[in-house]
């Protein structure tokens, strides 16, 4: 290895978990963003070959945001075939390696992430290079193909949606984490009153089975539904497996466990001291095989 070569290896490894989570934010699974950054570090060696690279992070952030936009612009066709609710793979513990571990923004929560799935690839890039790495709007341009004037189009219009289907962080509170606790106590214990208590009156819930069979297709609505659903999750439950409560993409949640071996993993979206939103994510290929919890 050459010593430009190995230079640059050493700022690629330092800037790693921030384009990981520039192109995680971008197609909503850890593989594809891994695969995106480890095919640019290629890009950036080439590049560098031909006109050495001056700003690494600069020249990264463009060619990872870039190359996650041609996969996520791919991957809408694979998704609108995909059976029953396609939600982002879920981001829970703690890498083993901390060049692996995703850096985000704490406003990026998993109920944002679905958000964004409803956005055009083109807004979605806007957004969350704007929005969560603070990119400008001319920067943006080259990377989605448009006049910097049509970006902050596409910025205004991406803001409006996230705005109404994203709930307004809030800070951590007395009144956020007793309807945690709540929560995560009342499922565990198959608690249908206490459930009803912390959930909001028009509380979502999703499943993403991968289209595994048993596995809920269609979205449940309303407090009570929810409720029971929850209850029958639990009752299902074999008895060697354990709820462990733990953070998904900065936020609340629990992971059903066999031993360490990951059954299905649940966030949860607060909103005035009420559960606003359920996401239970089955499909194997979106979990870790092991959780240590």
């Amino acid at each position: 290895m050459t010593d430009r070569v190995a230079e640059l290896a050493a700022e690629y490894t330092r800037i790693r978990p921030r384009l990981v989570g520039v192109a995680y934010s971008l197609v909503g699974t850890l593989a594809e963003a891994q695969d995106v950054v480890s095919d640019c570090w290629l890009r950036l060696t080439v590049a560098d070959g031909h006109d050495p690279v001056r700003d690494v992070e600069a020249w990264a952030v463009v060619a990872v945001a870039r190359r996650a936009v041609d996969v996520l612009r791919s991957a809408r066709v694979q998704r609108e075939e995909y059976v029953g609710p396609w939600l982002p793979e879920p981001l829970v513990g703690l890498a083993a390696d901390p060049a692996e571990q995703v850096t985000l923004d704490d406003t990026v929560s998993f109920a944002l992430m679905v958000v964004l799935e409803t956005l055009t690839p083109a807004e979605r890039t806007t957004w969350v290079l704007h929005e969560v790495f603070g990119m400008p709007f001319p920067e943006i341009a080259a990377v989605v193909g448009r006049s910097p004037a049509a970006v902050r189009q596409l910025a205004v219009r991406a803001r409006a949606h996230v705005a109404a289907g994203a709930p307004r962080v809030e800070v951590e509170s007395a009144e956020h984490r007793r309807a945690v606790d709540a929560f995560v106590r009342a499922v565990g214990q198959g608690d249908l009153r206490g459930l009803l208590a912390v959930l909001d009156p028009d509380v979502l819930l999703t499943t993403d089975g991968g289209g595994m069979l048993g596995v809920a297709r269609r979205p449940v609505l309303g407090a009570d539904r929810v409720g029971r659903f929850l209850v029958g999750v639990r009752r299902k439950m074999a008895a060697g497996e354990r709820i462990a409560a733990l953070a998904v993409n900065g936020g609340p949640g629990f992971a059903v466990l066999t031993g360490n071996a990951t059954r299905f993993v649940c966030a949860f979206t607060v909103h005035g001291g009420l559960i606003k939103r359920v996401d239970f994510v089955v499909a194997p290929a979106k979990l870790p095989r092991e959780l240590e919890v």
